[in-house]
Parts: structure tokens; C-alpha cells; sequence
């Protein structure tokens, strides 16, 4: 088990190279700090939003379709002699 350990850190430094591995980890830690921060203000608005004294809209209830008179349509040559 720890042979397979050794041998991943060992190529992820290959892969990457010794001096960029401590750019992309303190940009990843970066990345996730600014996550949680958001997730944190996301938590805050929803309490908020749930506390106000404002009272939850009511559902639009469902009603008959509403049908238009169809436009009656005069002929082109009808237009012409008016």
C-alpha cells in the first residue's frame, strides 16, 4: 500500500516538477477558501431570507384560458375601394 503512495508523489513531481507543486497548491488553497466563503454567504442570505417579516407569495391558482376574438381580415381589394 505504501509503495503505491511512494510512487504516485514520486510521479506527480515528475509530472509537475518540484517548483510549480507549491504555486498549484497555494492557488488550489486560495480556490478553496473563496469557496467556502461563498457557500458561507449563500448559508447567510438563505437564513435571512427566511427570517423576514415579509409573508410568502401566494401561488397563482390556475384559471381559464383567456381567448381573443379572431381580427376579422379585409381583402386587398376591399382596402382599395375604400
Amino acid at each position: 500500500m505504501s509503495e503505491w503512495i511512494i510512487v504516485a508523489v514520486v510521479g506527480v513531481v515528475l509530472l509537475f516538477s518540484a517548483k510549480k507543486l507549491p504555486d498549484m497548491a497555494r492557488g488550489l488553497g486560495q480556490s478553496m477558501r473563496i469557496f467556502k466563503a461563498e457557500t458561507r454567504g449563500m448559508k447567510e442570505d438563505d437564513a435571512k431570507a427566511r427570517t423576514t417579516d415579509e409573508p410568502a407569495p401566494k401561488p397563482v391558482e390556475a384559471s381559464a384560458p383567456v381567448v381573443e376574438k379572431p381580427r376579422e381580415t379585409v381583402p386587398d381589394e376591399a382596402r382599395k375601394a375604400e
